[in-house]
């Protein structure tokens, strides 16, 4: 496995990443621990999780996730093994999680981390994420920016110098960002820069065939300032390997749970992926050869962020994105894209 530097961090991360937000609601804790043996057993040492996990987010299951992993890294040799988590944040109606959380202030930073530190059974976290920003903006399938939904909201500089407080004491050994947009990024390092503050290693963001919105702004941003990519919904839920075009109501996140992919629902996402599909074929390739080789080629991806519901969907997808994928397929991929342009943004 190929070591990335994370950003302009101390951190050296494999190319791949296994996520884990199955892990107690898809998978139960035998398998989740079979995968992350197998995992590691494959060089990938790099492991991410966040307090809300499983999903879909309920309160019977908050933080399961966590306490799985933890239970398998008491095994582990603690300084060989990278522990990402994220910290929850407000405007999601997940009043189990600190009431809210209201904000992403000092008290609900410190009291996430002190929780993700007791679940996973550890002294220090090797990367902590903030999962959303907590001010107004698009994600996670919405695509307007509305001024309208303008709120109050805890300062970056506040929420950086929370997070310095964890680093100093040891808690968090490098911080970073998630489901981002250029404005975030570039306050974020600003500010550290201004007020000696603790620069984010990376941000976690969807990438894939389908959503790359990524390549609008935040990929010169993130080169300029230094920040890595952690990809993450490679296979778009599951639809870049093609099994919901021939079956809608096949085994999946998506039929479990209708309402959770949003992003999924818009009209270019089935004729799209029916165009990689068949690229793929032409090629000689899967489906998920195609669109995990894809995001790993890229310059700008730190590492890819695979996941899977069970040991047996893991061993057939972690070797598919070390496929090659060649330059006249890539031509044709942006020609796709040029037709069905970033269909669940």
């Amino acid at each position: 496995m190929a070591l990335r530097p994370l950003g302009n961090s101390a951190l050296q991360v494999p190319d791949i990443c296994l996520g884990t937000m199955t892990f107690g609601e898809q998978t139960g804790e035998a398998d989740a621990h079979a995968q992350l043996d197998y995992a590691l057993s494959e060089g990938i040492n790099f492991i991410d999780t966040a307090e809300m996990y499983p999903v879909p987010p309920r309160a019977e299951t908050c933080g399961a996730t966590e306490t799985i992993v933890g239970n398998w890294l008491a095994r582990q040799p603690r300084d060989k093994i990278i522990i990402a988590t994220k910290v929850a944040g407000p405007a999601r109606s997940m009043n189990w999680i600190r009431k809210g959380p209201l904000a992403m202030d000092r008290a609900n930073i410190r009291t996430a981390v002190e929780g993700s530190l007791k679940r996973l059974q550890t002294d220090y976290i090797d990367l902590y994420q903030l999962h959303w920003p907590e001010r107004n903006q698009a994600m996670f399938g919405q695509w307007q920016f509305a001024p309208s939904n303008e709120r109050e909201v805890t300062p970056i500089r506040e929420q950086l110098e929370a997070l310095a407080e964890l680093v100093r004491e040891g808690k968090v050994r490098q911080i970073a960002i998630s489901n981002e947009h250029p404005w975030g990024i570039m306050q974020f390092t600003r500010l550290a820069e201004e007020h000696g503050l603790p620069r984010i290693a990376s941000t976690q963001n969807a990438y894939s065939l389908l959503n790359r919105t990524f390549e609008t702004g935040l990929t010169e941003v993130c080169y300029r300032e230094n920040v890595g990519l952690l990809a993450y919904s490679a296979l778009a839920f599951g639809h870049l390997t093609g099994k919901y075009l021939s079956n809608p109501a096949a085994a999946g996140r998506i039929t479990l749970w209708p309402a959770f992919g949003q992003r999924y629902t818009k009209p270019n996402v089935a004729p799209a992926v029916a165009a990689y599909v068949a690229l793929a074929a032409r090629h000689g390739l899967t489906p998920t050869q195609l669109a995990l080789g894809f995001v790993h080629s890229r310059w700008f991806v730190s590492s890819t962020i695979i996941g899977a519901s069970s040991l047996a969907q893991l061993k057939e997808t972690l070797p598919a994105t070390r496929t090659p994928i060649a330059k006249e397929i890539l031509t044709e991929i942006d020609a796709i894209h040029l037709q069905y342009t970033n269909p669940a943004p």
